[in-house]
């Protein structure tokens, strides 16, 4: 009997590239492209390519293991749900609910990311829920509300990068973070576009660029703000439109003004001809976009430095108009969706506000329970982390490895290690797994059904393709088990059809409105773009905001009859909401549908460099290998490419050292020391390393990172820290 192939989606980056699945008679799994799935058009990068083999019992978890006398050992289901369900109880006891912490991931589907917001909140009673892709997009969230009123990581389908006139990315080294995505910029430049590129260091990305700036890290608040004084100074700004469609443009203005381009160039190493010439390239076309990703959002100014960057949009015309706008490359598999549905600490699904008492209302009513007693919002992520062994003496994890992703890692480490009890749920033994008093081993993207969203706001459903080994079970399975022990029988199912059904109706009226989607849809089409209500609560099609696009010729989206991505032949009509590719543009999710420029100012990083520590470092990614390495470190073909970690550092430092390619070097901040092979290359500012986060150990890069947080998202400020290089004895 032929085995026919399962269309499904990939484990790793927010792309969520299309793939399709087959099992073999020998029991492996064949991986063929998906050719119709519009994002990546069959194209797939190595991590994607590779991925099937994080499906073989030589790498995965396959039963539970509890500690005894010290060691993890393997044990049956009833005993490791039962010590668990034990532990959590017995602090709530003694401690109170609010010293269990919960901790989720922006990898888990949006069914998990609702179930496990929802447990945190009616079993366990607990304000103390965070989850990781606080780390992640958190910046850019924040930014994306104060002006916009809604945060979708890109307001418009990837399909229309390539039709834009500039785009400006800042922060981004795309072409090894999520490879399918270059061809975007590449037929960009091939349709007459132009690709400005900001980033310290010359990657990939920056090599396609027809201009690249290499800011200092930390400094690219008043790299946007010297931009839109020069926008201002030349008068390149459009007035009808600032009248029109926002406020809070002369507080702005003024501020923008206080930062004269030879002030930003001594701040940022940027020059003044290349100042102009940015603004230049971005303002003379008729479209243009702005796309951040985490080199201007890891900072503790990331929601103002993403402001700064709206704030040039807004003040060029170039928001919430087709082919123009802000946008975030969300990172995280299900970095877009796992912040909407309730395993933030302040928000309930939806992307509703816990602190809203009509939003508490009505997630009350679906769940049957009583809104008083919903707790309050809790602690940020790494604040969460920090309280740990102190403050919350209990700690269910599910889907992240804070031992090598979070930063100060050391300490977290040491304070994971302070807990009375930690449970960690996950694919694979992380290094956080490995000091867990009880690891369940469960489910992974090919093994369960479940959905996720990707950076555009597409809703997909990732269908289950193999059968799981025996010993494993779903996540969904898990919080079932542990409710019913803790004495909450109904209202956690294990189906994750049920829990979506559930989740629409949470999250109908919100922000992130799923009310209008089901299985059956995303079974049929390509995904849905959220908000997309239920047809009892749509207007009718205007409620896509996407007709003043209809107007523009050669709209590839049209012409591929997914304008909508409704998924449905001729489905769309009929009163079915068709969901919504582009957002903004009749009107900004604001209470007077304006948008809102938010004025900010220069200021430095939380840790400038000084005579000790005289070097700033940065962190990021390299191809071969995905945020913390758990999934990729386990993969033979990837771990080939990309080994071990490294230090990335200029000739003239390297020649300070005494050090040349190769030889192991320490870099050493306030919080820690740790080593790595010396990369030289002329391809980063000579103030400057870099180094991958991918690896625990000697090598690991986030013993080194500042947790200084954000004001208003609670986001660490991972991309720059002083530290001081140093040659290591290689005898």
């Amino acid at each position: 009997m032929q085995i026919s192939a399962t269309p499904t989606h990939c484990p790793y980056c927010a792309l969520q590239c299309g793939m399709n699945l087959t099992p073999t008679p020998d029991g492996g799994v064949e991986l063929t492209e998906r050719a119709d799935f519009p994002v990546n058009r069959g194209a797939l990068c190595g991590k994607g390519r590779t991925a099937p083999a994080l499906l073989s019992s030589r790498v995965r978890l396959t039963s539970p293991l509890v500690r005894r006398a010290g060691v993890l050992e393997p044990a049956g289901w009833d005993e490791a749900l039962d010590r668990i369900a034990e532990g959590l109880s017995r602090t709530r006891t003694e401690h109170g609910p609010d010293a269990c912490g919960v901790f989720g991931g922006g990898g888990l589907t949006n069914e998990k990311a609702y179930a496990l917001g929802k447990f945190a909140r009616v079993v366990l009673g607990t304000s103390q829920i965070d989850y990781n892709g606080r780390f992640c997009m958190s910046s850019a969230a924040a930014g994306g509300l104060k002006a916009f009123g809604l945060d979708r990581g890109l307001p418009f389908p990837l399909e229309d990068i390539p039709r834009t006139g500039c785009v400006i990315l800042v922060g981004s080294n795309l072409a090894e973070t999520m490879p399918p995505a270059l061809r975007y910029l590449t037929e960009l430049k091939e349709n007459g576009g132009t690709l400005i590129v900001i980033d310290p260091r010359r990657t990939r990305t920056a090599e396609q660029a027809d201009l690249h700036l290499a800011p200092r890290p930390g400094t690219d608040l008043a790299l946007a703000l010297g931009l839109l004084h020069l926008v201002v100074a030349e008068g390149r700004t459009d007035e009808e439109y600032i009248q029109d469609r926002t406020s809070g443009w002369e507080e702005t203005r003024a501020a923008a003004m206080a930062h004269w381009p030879e002030y930003v160039e001594r701040i940022t190493g940027v020059s003044v001809p290349q100042l102009r010439e940015t603004v230049r390239m971005f303002c003379e076309p008729a479209s243009a976009m702005v796309l951040t990703a985490r080199g201007p959002e890891q900072q503790s100014k990331g929601t103002d430095t993403v402001g700064a960057w709206i704030n040039l949009c807004l003040a060029t015309g170039r928001a919430g108009r087709p082919l123009s706008g802000y946008g975030c490359l969300t990172g995280q598999g299900n970095g877009q969706g796992g912040r909407e549905h309730g395993q933030k600490a302040d928000q309930l699904p939806g992307y509703r506000k816990l602190t809203d008492p009509a939003a508490r209302r009505h997630v009350a009513e679906v769940w049957g329970v009583d809104p008083e007693s919903l707790p309050g919002p809790g602690r940020s992520a790494y604040e969460l982390l920090d309280a740990m062994g102190t403050d919350i003496r209990s700690l269910l994890l599910m889907g992240s490895n804070p031992v090598v992703s979070a930063p100060r890692a050391a300490h977290i480490e040491e304070r994971l290690r302070s807990l009375d009890f930690l449970a960690v749920a996950d694919v694979v033994l992380s290094e956080t797994a490995a000091l867990a008093d009880v690891v369940l081993p469960v489910t992974q993207w090919a093994e369960e059904t479940g959905t996720t969203t990707n950076l555009e706001g597409r809703v997909l459903l990732r269908r289950r393709a193999v059968t799981p080994p025996e010993g494993v079970r779903s996540d969904l399975d898990v919080l079932h088990e542990l409710a019913g022990r803790l004495g909450v029988e109904k209202g956690f199912p294990a189906d994750p059809e049920e829990v979506f059904e559930e989740l629409r109706r949470a999250s109908a009226g919100g922000p992130a409105d799923y009310s209008g989607i089901t299985y059956r849809r995303l079974a049929e089409g390509n995904g849905v773009f959220w908000p997309c209500p239920a047809p009892e609560a749509a207007d009718g099609p205007e409620d896509c905001e996407d007709a003043a696009f209809d107007a523009l010729p050669d709209d590839p989206a049209s012409e591929s009859g997914e304008s909508g991505e409704s998924g449905e032949s001729g489905e769309s009509g009929g009163g079915v909401h068709p969901g919504t590719p582009r957002l903004f543009l009749d009107r900004f999710a604001t209470e007077d549908g304006r948008a809102r420029f938010v004025a900010v100012s220069h200021r430095a990083i939380a840790e400038e460099p000084d005579a000790e520590y005289p070097v700033l470092l940065t962190t990021g990614r390299v191809v071969a290998q995905y945020q913390s390495g758990a999934q990729t470190r386990r993969v033979d073909e990837l771990n080939a490419a990309a080994p071990g970690p490294f230090v990335e550092m200029h000739p003239r430092l390297a020649e300070r050292l005494g050090a040349v390619d190769g030889d192991p070097v320490a870099v050493v901040s306030r919080r820690g020391r740790a080593v790595a092979p010396a990369r030289v290359t002329t391809g980063i500012r000579p103030d400057t390393v870099f180094m991958p986060f991918h690896w625990p150990g000697e090598g690991r890069a986030n013993t080194l990172t500042n947790p200084a947080l954000d004001p208003t998202s609670r986001m660490p400020e991972f991309k720059a820290c002083a530290v001081r290089v140093e040659a290591v004895d290689k005898s």
